[in-house]
């Protein structure tokens, strides 16, 4: 996938992909697109997908180095997805601090030049018993050096930190 042009688009758009697929029968609500929750489902998936990317696999998290936690999350819908359409996740880290990442993860339906969806994501780093708010590990630090590098070029998502709320 890595030498296809599509992907090549979507990487210099929305960051590296993370999670492709199918829209398949049983996501399908009352009106015969995509239900609501598997947008989140499939950009959730991402999310791990990139994650794990960042060196927050299984060997790091039972190495008792520390796990990511989701705080916030909030999704756009822009386009209806039906059965059967092939689905790209991308995503994007476009802030992050000693703790704390946010990312923005953009789902795309093949042929379509804009998002059909996206969904920003707060996540926290934590550790020890109980779990608590701690600094990210040599790993992961490592791994999101090389992340900022590769999405240097990527623009902050314009809807970024967008609350929902009625025009007056």
């Amino acid at each position: 996938m890595m030498g296809d042009p599509e992907w090549e688009a979507l990487r210099r758009k929305g960051g590296p992909v993370v999670w492709q697929g199918v829209c398949r029968p049983e996501w399908l609500d009352y009106n015969g697109h995509m239900n609501e929750s598997y947008y989140l489902l499939i950009m959730s998936w991402g999310t791990d997908r990139l994650t794990e990317t960042i060196g927050c696999d299984r060997a790091y998290r039972e190495s008792g180095q520390g796990t990511l936690y989701t705080l916030e999350t909030h999704i756009r819908y822009f386009l209806e997805v039906k059965e059967g359409q092939r689905l790209t996740v991308t995503s994007q880290v476009f802030e992050r601090d000693a703790k704390r990442l946010r990312l923005y993860n953009r789902t795309w339906a093949q042929g379509r030049e804009t998002p059909v969806a996206a969904a920003e994501f707060l996540l926290l780093h934590v550790a020890g018993r109980p779990p608590r708010a701690a600094p990210f590990g040599r790993p992961m630090l490592e791994a999101l050096a090389r992340l900022d590098r590769l999405q240097a070029g990527l623009a902050a998502p314009e809807d970024a930190g967008r609350g929902i709320r009625l025009k007056r």
